[in-house]
Order: C-alpha cells, then sequence, then structure tokens
C-alpha cells in the first residue's frame, strides 16, 4: 500500500484550494484530475468545505483528499467524517495531533522553528508542513532545519512557479503546498477550462 510520504512525494505539489459552493466540488475535482493532478488539500476556511470534501471523495475515489486550516477537534471528526485521506494544520496544536493520532488520521502539522520541529518529533511526527514558507526564512530556513532534523517537510505560503524549483530540490522537501494553480476568483467564475491550463502547467512544470 502507497504511504502518504510516497503519495505526496509522487505529486510534487499539492493545490491548497478554498472552495465557496460545494456545486464547485465536482468540476473542481474532474479539473484537477484530468489535467494530472488528482489530489487536493481543501482549507476549513470557508462554511462549505466539509461538505466539498464529501461530495469529492464520493465522486473522486481516487484523488488524495486532505482538510487544511484545521484547528479543532471538531473539525478533525468533521473531516474524518467526510473521508480525508490526511489532515493538515497551520500551526503545532499538541492537543490536535494527539487527537488525529489517537483517531489514526494522518496529520501534517505547520512549524517554523527548531523548537516546534523537536516538539513535533516528540510526538512521533516525521512528517511537517512548513509554515508560512516564505516569510519564515524560505529556502535556507528549510535547508537549515532538514540538516539537523531527519524530517519530510512540505512547505506551504508563498511558494508559486518562481521558487518552487528551489524547495523541491532540497531532498527532505516531499512536495510543496500552492494555491496559484487553484484561484478561488476562476472557480467562482466558473472557468474551468483556465484553471485546468493553470494545473496542466503546474504538472508540467515539476514533471
Amino acid at each position: 500500500m502507497t504511504t502518504l510520504n510516497e503519495k505526496l512525494a509522487s505529486l510534487k505539489v499539492i493545490p491548497v484550494i478554498a472552495i465557496n459552493r460545494v456545486e464547485d466540488a465536482i468540476p473542481l475535482g474532474r479539473a484537477l484530475v484530468e489535467n494530472g493532478m488528482p489530489c487536493a488539500e481543501i482549507t476549513l476556511r470557508t462554511e462549505c468545505a466539509v461538505e466539498a470534501i464529501r461530495v469529492m471523495r464520493k465522486e473522486f475515489p481516487e484523488m488524495l483528499i486532505g482538510s487544511g486550516t484545521v484547528l479543532t477537534n471538531e473539525q478533525v471528526d468533521a473531516s474524518i467524517d467526510a473521508g480525508v485521506d490526511f489532515i493538515v494544520s497551520p500551526g503545532f496544536n499538541p492537543r490536535t495531533v494527539q487527537y488525529c493520532l489517537d483517531k489514526g488520521v494522518a496529520i501534517v502539522p505547520g512549524v517554523n522553528s527548531p523548537s516546534l520541529v523537536e516538539q513535533a518529533m516528540e510526538m512521533g511526527l516525521r512528517t511537517l508542513k512548513f509554515f508560512p514558507a516564505e516569510p519564515s526564512g524560505g529556502v535556507q530556513m528549510v535547508k537549515a532545519l532538514t540538516a539537523v532534523y531527519p524530517i519530510k517537510i512540505m512547505p506551504t505560503g508563498g511558494v508559486s512557479l518562481k521558487n518552487v524549483d528551489e524547495y523541491l530540490n532540497i531532498p527532505a522537501v516531499l512536495a510543496c503546498g500552492g494555491t496559484w494553480m487553484v484561484p478561488t476568483k476562476l472557480m467562482d467564475e466558473g472557468k474551468w477550462d483556465e484553471l485546468g491550463e493553470l494545473v496542466r502547467d503546474a504538472v508540467a512544470h515539476v514533471s
């Protein structure tokens, strides 16, 4: 069975998506899958996010789906119930991490300092999100952290086509989270062909 790390590493880019309408979940999923990016991190920053995950999971069972911006145990429960493969949090909250571990669901919490990395490692985690990547020192900080700690990193926050290669060239970086190929504006306007082109460009760039 393919592990989460193997799946992330094979994808290289994970689209981080804020979705405003449940009815957009299926065309969004189709635009991702058909253009070579069968994955999504749906952030729980919108009211319809959990239901969108549920719809996407049912329609695209083969997709790798995570819920992002998870801040509470209730959001963990809702995410699991909707069928996510993994949980992503912007920061490192030991309570949320322990809850996910107890529930048997993978969590990739956000860290941006040596102290937070050590706290995460103390709880048995080795795959972490580096967030917010660019404001927290970017490529140089990722290199510094991964030179010291035996971890795998998913940088997110300020990653774009301009700098994604620099991050992916670091051996400990599994994949990068990014929003550039899934602009909320294009989803809101129903411009799925344009969004598909951005997805296709991103896939081609990192292939």
